[in-house]
């Protein structure tokens, strides 16, 4: 027996029927033909489904889709507006921060959320305090710490780190410019 499940992806509204065993990946790839995001282990400990879901980066593969009625999900095709690839989609290419890129879209989608979350102030188990006024500096230990749960078989994770670290720069430099 299917449930009803509305689900906005990448900014376009979907009425689904499926099965309450469903995961939010299987209706992204089996039932709108989303291939961004990847099934990788199906255990949540790879970080190759890594989609936000109302803003928070989360395992796919680990969501029912019948919890999730309502919710907006972005996965890196959405990342990219009208055509034009998002600053992080940029970075990857221009710090060559992927080999095989199976596991990119994921890791495009959670540094997303590590440049959010660092934004608005989110410490994780390496961020140095400096007081309340201080923003987080994405150095390379951060941004090693806060990406862990993405993997990349390939190796490429110091090119990622770049590819963040390009990001967060080309998004402070926005930021100033719009004072």
């Amino acid at each position: 027996m299917g449930h009803p499940v509305h689900l906005i992806v990448d900014g376009q509204p979907h009425d689904l029927t499926v099965d309450p065993r469903t995961t939010l990946l299987d209706a992204l790839r089996d039932h709108l033909g989303n291939m961004s995001p990847k099934k990788g282990c199906d255990h949540g400990q790879c970080g190759a489904c890594t989609v936000l879901v109302d803003g928070r980066r989360l395992n796919s593969c680990l969501l029912l889709a019948v919890s999730l009625d309502g919710a907006e999900v972005l996965t890196s095709n959405g990342l990219a507006t009208d055509g034009e690839l998002s600053a992080l989609h940029t970075a990857f290419l221009e710090q060559d921060a992927f080999q095989c890129g199976y596991c990119t879209p994921g890791q495009i989608c959670s540094a997303t959320g590590v440049l959010r979350e660092a934004a608005e102030g989110h410490p994780s188990v390496v961020t140095e305090y400096h007081g309340h006024d201080h923003p987080i500096e994405l150095t390379e230990d951060e941004i090693r710490e806060r990406m862990s749960g993405n993997l990349c078989r390939c190796g490429a994770y110091v090119n990622i780190v770049a590819a963040v670290q390009q990001a967060a720069g080309a998004s402070a430099a926005s930021e100033g410019t719009d004072r």
